[in-house]
């Protein structure tokens, strides 16, 4: 089984042996880490930090485990119990917490579980800070507190409902135009805690919801990542309702995707592309995504008026670029929207209640806007290498070879084509490259993703 250790936090699946797995002992030991370094970056003798989980079977008992490590090093916790990522991103800064912990594998099967590092801000830890934790994790060099300072917790079981109070606040939600339409939706909330939130923010909204896994009961009926192989269910429920569109969310709900009013995905990559056309038709600016997304969102923009920029892969990333130029909104080509007028960070109930309020205002169906965008295919693939081999020498051969185009060498290579692109990255844990490639057509990417390989097998002697 698996333990993965990153600057972004830990995770790795339930069971087996310590430092190998996400074992009890392991979760102490982060959660302690993080604790002690908060401690040192604040100086402060009383610290808070906010703690949320998802659904997930695990997710009690690393949850009991975590929250009493915090009380035993003397931070005080604000315990949100079942809640969402984007949800205690938006508690961390409303409580004056000194930093946040969400208990979730995100998009990962069931018997994954991580714990996830926020700031002050609510954002994700940075790289050099993530480095800080892994450092002290090493050296347990942690000093927990004595009985007469312990922690305290206090239980806040109401911030889904103030997340969903935030959303509707914002500007370019208009409430009363969604209810005018009497939208039917049909959700998929993969057994956690998309099933609360997600219903509860559309009936706000006066949309008719049908539920699919809604019960949060941490047992996924299907591959929990939001991609068109794993939605077959609610495919055939959106036809068989006549529904309007569909929404799928991932288990701590900060991925999004549609399934249009004819039952097909209206794609991951264009859950950004809509919400910020939307967006861009109302605030005109900057927007970020990374550099695997998908060209449609630079396309949006550049229409709008606006400037586009791609950053490295990752959240973080993201982010810093976003305020670098002053993004309206931005995120990730898988479904995540960050709108900065809330907070910084993906959420799915942003991106659902923008969508809605876009579809209010036309008249078109869903697969009729889908329809409207720029037509962009990807490709996702990857090679195997031998161990031996120097990865990071491969990519900059490829740069090499491809000098004479547009080249990015901030997250190994990207080369921009006129009608295409390809983003070649290697893994931080196997001695792969993956390829992504998009062109207007399935074909192209395909064939572009195709001769990529082989170049690569060329140059690697494979």
């Amino acid at each position: 089984m698996t333990l993965i250790k990153s600057i972004s936090g830990i995770r790795g699946t339930i069971g087996g042996k310590v430092g190998y797995n996400l074992t009890p002992i392991d979760a102490v030991k982060f959660a302690s880490a993080y604790g002690t370094f908060l401690k040192k970056k604040t100086g402060k003798e009383n610290l808070t930090v906010v703690i949320g989980r998802d659904a997930r079977i695990s997710g009690p008992m690393i949850h009991n485990l975590v929250v009493n490590t915090l009380v035993g090093l003397g931070i005080d916790v604000i315990d949100l119990g079942l809640s969402t990522t984007p949800t205690v991103e938006v508690a961390v800064p409303m409580e004056k917490a000194d930093g946040g912990i969400i208990l979730t594998a995100s998009h990962n099967p069931k018997q994954w579980n991580a714990l996830k590092l926020l700031n002050s801000k609510g954002e994700f830890l940075n790289g050099t800070e993530g480095e800080e934790i892994l450092a002290i994790a090493d050296k347990d060099a942690f000093v927990f507190a004595d009985v007469d300072h312990l922690g305290n917790i206090t239980e806040r079981n109401d911030y889904m409902n103030i997340h969903i109070d935030e959303v509707l606040k914002l500007k370019l939600v208009d409430v009363e135009a969604i209810k005018s339409k009497k939208f039917k939706v049909v959700v998929d909330g993969v057994n956690s805690s998309g099933g609360i939130i997600i219903p509860a923010l559309l009936k706000r909204l006066g949309v008719e919801v049908i539920e699919l896994y809604c019960e949060p009961n941490g047992h996924f009926p299907h591959n929990p990542e939001p991609l068109k192989e794993h939605l077959q269910d609610i495919c055939e429920l959106v036809k068989k309702e006549k529904a309007d569109f569909g929404i799928v969310v991932d288990p701590d709900v900060d991925r999004l995707a549609f399934i249009s009013n004819d039952g097909e995905m209206f794609g991951e990559e264009y859950t950004l592309v809509a919400v910020a056309d939307y967006v861009l038709s109302k605030t005109p600016g900057n927007t970020v995504s990374n550099l695997s997304s998908s060209r449609a969102l630079r396309d949006v923009t550049q229409n709008r008026g606006g400037s586009y920029q791609a950053a490295a892969v990752g959240e973080v990333n993201v982010v810093e670029l976003m305020k670098a130029t002053n993004a309206i909104i931005g995120g990730e080509g898988n479904g995540g929207i960050i709108y900065p007028e809330i907070h910084y960070g993906r959420d799915a109930l942003v991106g659902v209640a923008l969508f809605l309020t876009s579809l209010a205002h036309q008249t078109k169906t869903v697969a009729e806007l889908r329809a409207s965008f720029p037509q962009y295919f990807m490709s996702k693939n990857k090679i195997e290498l031998t161990p031996k081999l120097n990865v990071d020498m491969i990519l900059e051969l490829i740069a090499e070879n491809y000098k004479n185009q547009e080249v990015s060498t901030i997250d190994g290579v990207k080369i921009d084509f006129p009608e295409s692109w390809v983003h070649l990255r290697k893994s931080n844990t196997e001695p792969i490259i993956r390829i992504y490639t998009e062109a207007h057509t399935q074909e192209e990417a395909d064939g572009l993703a195709a001769r990529m390989m082989e170049e690569l097998r060329v140059i690697a002697g494979i």
